[in-house]
């Protein structure tokens, strides 16, 4: 956020910056290391929400940053910052404000481990946007999403890499998150993702190995949802003869990406067979469709869009359910397949 209102106060004019968790040293420092100084950015360090008001009017910032709504309190509220009653009145205060002065205000707000706002849901309801900025800690992509937007699309997705200067953007995530693919190793695959409206390429990676005697298989999955890997795995077993039963698998998306959607299945359910037959897929070949319990791959949303950025990156083969709803794009061929016998007969050489 510190960056945002740095570039936004190069451009837009005065943005105010209040740190409610920081003294104002701590925040220059950083405002160094980012290289994100600017004449017109302004700091404040305050959490009682009537002096941040009585700031706000007598500067009139373009743009207001409060780091954090669970720091700050109202003197006529007696209970402590970041309780239910303390964060409803500061939070009415703020967006007061914001719709009497014109002025955008961007409040920071705490989550929880599971990911969701901290605190009372009425900061969710009150605000008419809210982002969340995800990835693994062990990962240096961030995404940045939108969960509710009053005057937008939800679909909009962003990717930034995190550096020694602070988050960059990433101009074309497809070719960032394959840069460093292996290829011709078994046990990987290649799938269009949808994260929101855009098109990701990503990389579904499966190790299978036999477990150890007298021990429980083991099962790992990392970017993709737990339940539907032992889905798939259930159905290569019944439908397509591999015993996994007595196998350990581990399942992995690298670059700390999640693919949640059900369009992923083929992919994971290649990588797996890659693996346990110690086969490739074919080269500049990438997959999609969902698999259903009895074998059968299932149409996906927006096929268009995704064969469109598997062209753009020079992929020349894609796997995709029957029956497809648009042509494939120029420099790239489909093959419709009906079910996972058909698609590993098309995927592997061998």
């Amino acid at each position: 956020m510190l960056q945002a209102a740095s570039s936004f106060s190069d451009t837009h004019g005065a943005s105010l910056y209040v740190t409610g968790e920081e003294s104002l040293s701590q925040v220059a420092m950083r405002t160094r290391r980012l290289d994100a100084l600017s004449s017109d950015l302004l700091l404040l360090a305050e959490t009682d929400i009537d002096a941040i008001v009585r700031q706000v009017e007598q500067t009139r910032p373009r743009l207001l940053v409060v780091d954090s709504i669970q720091a700050m309190y109202a003197s006529g509220i007696n209970s402590l910052p970041g309780t239910v009653s303390q964060v409803r009145e500061c939070t009415a205060r703020l967006l007061s404000l914001a719709k009497d002065s014109g002025i955008p205000a961007l409040l920071i707000g705490h989550v929880t481990k599971q990911g969701a706002i901290a605190g009372p849901r009425l900061l969710e309801h009150t605000v008419d946007t809210v982002l969340s900025l995800e990835g693994d800690r062990h990962s240096g992509y961030r995404l940045l999403r939108s969960t509710k937007n009053r005057f937008g699309s939800i679909d909009e997705l962003g990717l930034f890499q995190m550096s020694e200067h602070g988050l960059e953007g990433v101009p074309d995530a497809s070719a960032a998150l394959l840069a460093e693919r292996r290829a011709g190793a078994p046990g990987s695959a290649v799938i269009p993702a949808l994260e929101g409206s855009r098109p990701l390429l990503v990389e579904v990676q499966a190790l299978v190995s036999p477990a150890a005697p007298h021990m429980t298989p083991r099962r790992s999955v990392t970017g993709l949802d737990y339940g539907r890997a032992c889905l798939l795995l259930a159905v290569l077993e019944k439908r397509e003869g591999m015993p996994l039963a007595s196998e350990d698998v581990f399942v992995n998306v690298p670059g700390g990406i999640r693919v949640t959607e059900p369009a992923s299945d083929l992919g994971l359910a290649l990588a797996l067979a890659s693996s346990h037959h110690n086969v490739s897929v074919r080269s500049h070949t990438a997959c999609v469709g969902e698999v259903g319990l009895t074998g059968e791959i299932r149409s996906v949303p927006r096929l268009g869009q995704r064969l469109s950025e598997l062209a753009r990156r020079g992929f020349r083969r894609c796997l995709v359910p029957p029956n497809p709803a648009v042509g494939a794009p120029e420099g790239i061929q489909t093959i419709e397949v009906e079910g996972l016998s058909q698609a590993f007969r098309a995927a592997f050489s061998s």
